[in-house]
């Protein structure tokens, strides 16, 4: 793994746009306008350097799947913040029914430097993005600036691929809704879930767009409905879960659910079990599980433990994104008190400083898309945490 610096193409922008990445620019709090696709710089890997870490992303996603099964065996759901006894029915449920439930992809966000083991800093698996700049964007960058050259990315042939194979499972006769924020004022949600309607349709499915908040609700039929009052029977939401389950309508959503069994009114994809794979609990459940694990990190739900003397820990908070309430603690001598343990709920992980390259603070963003790797995503940031002004990155395979 190897950072260059190179000369961006000219008209970048305008070309990056026309492929989907219509939020080149990132504004920063000074209004300044800096690039999010960053092409004045890419990285390098070899072949095997990529083969072995496609193999790491399909045992953690393995080992993942695992400790979700543990997780819904054991009870554990207390531990992820789910209180409600309707919603942790709902997702249990959903588990035991994983296997009559689309689901479509996920994204591993891993620790490297290209010296030692990749190691598992989260899992995106509910409402993961940066995946259109991942899928399109880089490719025909790579395609231009190193013909015959090759990149970590398989993206859109298995998402495509995904949709046929799943296509049995969603309901007869029925268009998929495909559904994102209007709060999102970027673009990213919608150029998202536009794209993965887009694989959708290239699998043979019917589609229907709309926002989340344009979803109604039918008293007459009991059923949620677009906005021609048409039945949404199966629906692709870029919409954390956490946020469905307990808004206005949250109660509506688990009582109409149809996890699979068909007995609900509407198809929910990502499906509720993948509460499980997105909340930080699930890095101190691996840890439970695994310890000791090459490509984990130490991890704990009750505070920082050994980390607070040994190599110092980071607070994530339970449901946190974009780095939003991480805070980073070095650890503390003998003689000083370390701090307390959050009030909110946080998991509590070994602090793992992000690989430093020419200043630049990189993380690898690793996509699965059902069960397979599938393809890179690299972001840097110029402080510890990888937050909303992060920049992407292309890379190549040499």
């Amino acid at each position: 793994m190897k950072r260059h610096t190179i000369t961006p193409r000219p008209g970048w922008q305008q070309t990056v746009e026309e492929q989907g990445c219509i939020y080149p620019l990132t504004r920063y709090p000074d209004d300044s306008l800096r690039p999010y696709w960053d092409e004045s710089a890419y990285y390098s890997f070899s072949l095997p350097e990529v083969e072995a870490l496609e193999e790491t992303v399909e045992e953690l996603h393995a080992m993942c799947l695992a400790a979700a099964a543990y997780i819904v065996e054991h009870d554990r759901f207390a531990d992820l913040g789910i209180t409600d006894p309707r919603l942790a029915d709902a997702v249990a449920d959903s588990w035991h029914r994983r296997a009559e439930q689309p689901t479509v992809y996920n994204r591993f966000d891993l620790h490297y430097d290209g010296t030692g083991p990749a190691k598992l800093l989260e899992y995106n698996a509910d409402t993961p993005t940066s995946l259109v700049e991942a899928a399109s964007p880089q490719w025909f960058w790579m395609e231009e600036r190193f013909p015959g050259a090759d990149q970590w990315n398989s993206l859109h042939e298995r998402l495509v691929d995904a949709w046929k194979s799943q296509a049995a499972l969603l309901p007869p006769g029925a268009p998929v809704h495909f559904a994102h924020s209007v709060g999102d004022e970027l673009g990213e949600d919608l150029m998202t879930v536009a794209y993965l309607k887009e694989t959708a349709e290239q699998a043979g499915l019917e589609t229907a767009a709309l926002a989340v908040e344009d979803i109604g609700w039918d008293r007459v039929s009991g059923r949620f409905v677009d906005q021609r009052f048409g039945w949404i029977r199966a629906c692709f939401k870029l919409y954390p879960w956490e946020w469905l389950a307990t808004d206005e309508f949250g109660p509506r959503v688990l009582a109409t659910l149809d996890n699979g069994g068909g007995t609900g009114s509407t198809m929910w994809i990502e499906p509720t079990w993948k509460m499980l794979l997105s909340n930080k609990a699930l890095l101190a459940i691996l840890w439970e599980l695994y310890p000791g694990h090459p490509n984990l990190l130490a991890a704990y739900l009750d505070g920082p433990r050994e980390l607070a003397r040994t190599t110092g820990w980071a607070a994530k908070p339970l449901l946190g994104r974009e780095g939003e309430g991480v805070t980073l603690h070095r650890p503390t001598a003998d003689s000083e008190e370390p701090p307390a343990a959050r009030t909110d709920p946080c998991c509590y992980q070994q602090l793992a400083p992000l690989p430093d390259f020419d200043g630049n603070r990189v993380v690898l963003g690793a996509w699965v898309v059902g069960d397979e790797s599938a393809g890179l995503g690299i972001r840097e940031s110029a402080g510890p945490v990888t937050d909303e002004y992060a920049r992407f990155l292309p890379h190549v395979i040499l």
